[in-house]
């Protein structure tokens, strides 16, 4: 049976190929239950052989317990397990009988020969015949190897027992056929234990029986036979079971080698469908002898090489077969998926030789149709590219938020996966970021192609296409175009005759245009060109080319919407921020503002002129960007303008500042408006002529810099205050003396902050391209940005460079006023004397008036002590200083008051005139304008 179940495959493969009996059709099993017991089907020329299921350990074991050698073992090791049991059951039995029948015997020959000893009747009718019979039975028991030997009387009362505190106590045991003169041996349950014992009479010459002798044998002691033979024979059992199981399991195990693990109704089944499995494979699978006829072709084969109905036991090279084919076949060499031609079919063929590992001689081959899968394939690659273009301009199209770098993208991915070359035609109101204009012309936005000689309209053209023209077709019907053939579209043709026939000489001879549609917004038209490739553009490509077009028309709809947004938040910003510097002498100062490219900020600056011919400089940055950051930015800058004309010190002004962005925080988030300010901040420095100094506070902003005359860089240490609109610190100010010709350098974040480096990173770079720069703030403002603005700024920059000047003693008359109102007139006659020494007659009369009146106020209403200066800039200054913090009202003074028109006369006679506190007092302060 083993050598059978060995040559299965050889005898299978013999078989003919005829038709399958209905036992052949059996039902079908599953395919996983087939891999594991059907026969090998070679495929793609790598050899399978039929191998194990692993499981787990307890499935491995009923596995192969249900096989057919699982089987023979199992029943082979039962047999001998039986004969051993039956040979210890035999043993044990024979081995109590004979051992119970010599222990009667024993019992029953020492009974005897003890009754029958010599003074045996006589001790009996002695006196005490224990004394005398006791040691005689001890010594019989010994000798004879008994357990007891035991006389007693006609009543059953014993004279001996091992055990002396048994005797004359009753015996037990049957002594009735004794006492009848006839020998007794039985089993009981005695004094001792269970044993074995004998009665016998002891007679008179007469007959007469005058006692009893009793021996016996415990069952301890009558089974030492078996006990010596059991362990010999379970020895002996074991090893047979041991020889005989190792010989069941080599047979065992080389019957599961030859069945391969097949239980009986598996191996049944296997057969039922062996030529179910081999006939319905879609491979052919033929098998071929070691002289090259055949011996199993599958009907798949048959139709694949067209083999007759009696090719078996026939010679492949007179099948008919082409030369290559029947040659391959014939030859029983290796070969991995070799391609042959068959008739109109392309067969791949795998073929290995059926002899490796111990097999019969010969080959098998397996044959697969790949006409239809190489169609499918290159069907399958020219949707993999379609995909991979799409995915392509999802991530290559809309990388910024330009709408004429959007087209770009957009002619750069579809050149040359796509088309030879590809225009996008754009309506000129999208490019400025409006609503696209159904009337208006289209401009040539993004032109690509394989070549540069193409004689399409080039980028920037203005261009209206006819109503017969794919491209107004589709910006007409919102669909796309497709014209197969240039050289035969009249419609196309009579856009621009002269062009389009150079066009089509050119060789330019598909196109497909397609609209640029966002929402009900049509944006423009893209058209797409072939040009080297012969075929022309199909129904499938234009679906393609509608969705290419859709991704992108998002991409550039948002780039619109953003060009507007930044348009009209540029627009609102510049108009917020100053348009020129106001005219000072203090300060020569140069700015520069660059917005960001993706979205406009919140960077502020300003110039403020104060009185007493100071100057002060405001820079600020708001959190956040767009048009609510440029209209907050507006708004802390008229803040700045009204504080600043209160002559605050620069920390008041910070403090102010900082109230009123928490006021603004508290209004949006009152209002729930969806970007609160969440802070901003803010340098304002003020710069003195006269005394050249600097007082300076910041809110959470860069420090200023400072250029020496000499080019020595330097940050100023000024303390850093919070953020405005986060309130709870108070701001400091820092109270400088700055050099005349120094350069006082105020900046934003932007400048000196970068994602590639750390801030004091750029503040280095800074004080590098500052120490560079020339001596004059319009050099040092081109020197810095040369060297620090990046390719495309992330944030706004404001710079502003401002080289500071001194008003000169020569320009400034001061004095102290006695704290009397006969002061007055000495004080006439030193403006006068000033103002000519200014050449400033003219401006006598006024200025007398206009100090007289400012001088006796500060006497009668302020306190000491009181002082006067003059400053000739732009305008002449007029300032009286006093210990007092009143400040004057002006007022209308009725007709029947005596005063109170002082003020009201000095407004009318001055161009400005104010007041500003000091940490002493006040200072009333006005200027005219210079003849």
């Amino acid at each position: 049976m083993v050598r059978l179940l060995g040559r299965y495959g050889s005898w299978a493969a013999r078989r003919p190929s005829g038709p399958r009996t209905p036992r052949a059709r059996g039902r079908a099993r599953p395919l996983h239950e087939h891999r594991a017991h059907a026969p090998h089907v070679p495929s793609s020329g790598r050899r399978r052989v039929p191998t194990r299921v692993r499981r787990d350990r307890p499935g491995v074991l009923r596995s192969r317990l249900g096989s057919v050698a699982g089987q023979v073992f199992l029943l082979q090791v039962v047999v001998v397990v039986l004969l051993v049991v039956a040979a210890v059951v035999a043993l044990l039995l024979q081995v109590r009988h004979d051992t119970s029948t010599e222990a009667r015997n024993r019992s029953l020959a020492v009974a005897e020969t003890f009754a029958n000893a010599p003074g045996t009747r006589q001790a009996l009718s002695a006196p005490d015949p224990t004394a005398v019979l006791q040691p005689r039975a001890e010594a019989a028991r010994r000798a004879a190897h008994v357990d007891f030997v035991v006389v007693m009387n006609t009543d059953g009362i014993r004279y001996t027992h091992p055990r002396p505190d048994r005797i004359g106590k009753k015996f037990v045991g049957t002594i009735a056929p004794a006492l009848a003169g006839r020998p007794v041996t039985e089993e009981i349950n005695g004094t001792i234990g269970r044993l074995v014992q004998a009665v016998v009479p002891v007679e008179t010459p007469g007959g007469r029986v005058v006692g009893l002798v009793s021996a016996g044998v415990t069952t301890q002691h009558i089974g030492g036979a078996s006990d010596r033979q059991l362990p010999l024979l379970l020895g002996a059992a074991g090893f047979g079971l041991a020889l005989a199981t190792g010989g069941t399991a080599l047979v065992s195990r080389r019957l599961l080698r030859q069945t391969h693990g097949l239980g009986p109704g598996e191996m049944t089944r296997m057969y039922e469908h062996h030529d179910a499995v081999l006939h319905s494979v879609r491979e052919g699978v033929i098998i071929v002898g070691d002289e090259g006829e055949l011996l199993l072709a599958n009907d798949e084969a048959h139709r694949l090489l067209g083999l007759p109905e009696d090719a078996e036991r026939r010679h492949v090279l007179e099948l008919g077969l082409a030369p290559d084919t029947a040659e391959l076949l014939a030859s029983g060499r290796e070969a991995t998926d070799e391609v042959h031609l068959v008739g109109d079919r392309l067969l791949v063929i795998n073929q290995r030789p059926t002899a490796l590992r111990g097999g019969p001689a010969g080959s098998v081959a397996t044959l697969r149709d790949s006409t239809e899968l190489r169609a499918l394939s290159g069907r399958a690659e020219v949707a993999r590219e379609r995909l991979s273009l799409l995915y392509d301009a999802g991530g290559g199209i809309g990388t910024t938020l330009d709408v004429t770098r959007t087209a770009e993208e957009l002619a750069e991915v579809a050149v040359p996966r796509f088309a030879d070359f590809v225009s996008v035609d754009l309506f000129a109101s999208v490019l400025d970021g409006d609503d696209p204009d159904p009337a208006g012309e289209l401009r040539r936005t993004a032109l690509g192609g394989i070549r540069k000689d193409a004689p399409l309209y080039p980028v920037g053209e203005r261009i209206r296409f006819i109503a017969s023209s794919p491209q107004a077709r589709s910006l007409a019907t919102g669909h796309p175009v497709l014209e197969p053939r240039l050289a035969e579209a009249p419609g196309w043709l009579a856009q621009d005759y002269e062009r389009s026939a150079q066009i089509v000489e050119y060789g330019i001879h598909s196109l497909i245009t397609v609209p640029v549609r966002a929402g009900a917004q049509l944006l423009g038209v893209v058209s797409f060109w072939r040009y080297e490739k012969p075929e022309s553009f199909d129904e499938e490509e234009l679906a393609l080319a509608e969705e290419l077009v859709a991704r992108a028309a998002v991409s550039i709809d948002n780039a619109r919407r953003f060009t507007r947004e930044h348009g009209m938040a540029v627009t609102l910003q510049r108009s917020l921020l100053p348009r020129r510097l106001p005219e000072q002498s203090a300060l020569d100062i140069a700015y520069r503002y660059l917005p960001a490219q993706a979205g406009v900020g919140g960077d502020w600056f300003d110039v403020l002129p104060l009185s007493g011919a100071r100057v002060a400089l405001v820079v600020g940055d708001v959190v956040g960007h767009g048009l609510h950051a440029a209209a907050t930015m507006g708004r802390l800058r008229t803040a700045v303008h009204n504080f600043s004309a209160l002559d605050l010190a620069p920390d008041e002004l910070l403090g102010l500042l900082d109230e009123l962005v928490g006021r603004i925080d508290q209004d949006e988030a009152a209002e729930g408006g969806s970007v609160p300010i969440a802070g901003a901040t803010c340098l304002y420095a003020v710069y003195d002529p006269v005394s050249r100094r600097c007082a300076v506070a910041r809110a959470g902003h860069p420090p200023p810099a400072l250029v020496r005359p000499d080019g020595s860089v330097e940050y100023l240490d000024v303390p850093a205050g919070p953020p405005l609109g986060l309130g709870g610190l108070p701001f400091e100010t820092a109270d400088l003396e700055l050099p005349e010709g120094s350069r006082l350098v105020l900046y934003t974040d932007g400048l000196v902050e970068d994602r590639s480096h750390d801030i004091d990173v750029g503040l280095e770079l800074l004080r590098s391209a500052l120490a560079q720069a020339g001596t004059s703030p319009e050099d040092t403002c081109r020197r810095v940005l040369d060297a620090r603005l990046p390719a495309r700024p992330g944030d706004d920059i404001a710079l502003i460079v401002a080289r500071t000047r001194a008003l000169g003693p020569d320009r400034v008359a001061e004095w102290e006023v006695p704290f009397d109102p006969a002061a007055v007139s000495e004080v006439r006659a030193r403006v006068t004397a000033q103002l000519e020494q200014w050449d400033l007659d003219l401006l006598g009369f006024t200025t007398e008036l206009i100090l007289s009146e400012l001088v006796t106020n500060a006497i009668r209403y302020g306190g000491p002590p009181v002082r006067v200066r003059l400053l000739r800039d732009r305008s002449l200054i007029c300032e009286v200083s006093d210990g007092s913090s009143t400040s004057p009202h002006l007022r209308y003074a009725a007709t029947t008051d005596e005063g109170g028109r002082g003020l009201f006369l000095v407004a009318q006679l001055t161009e400005r005139w104010g007041t500003r506190y000091t940490p002493t007092g006040k200072v009333i302060w006005t200027e005219q304008p210079l003849p």
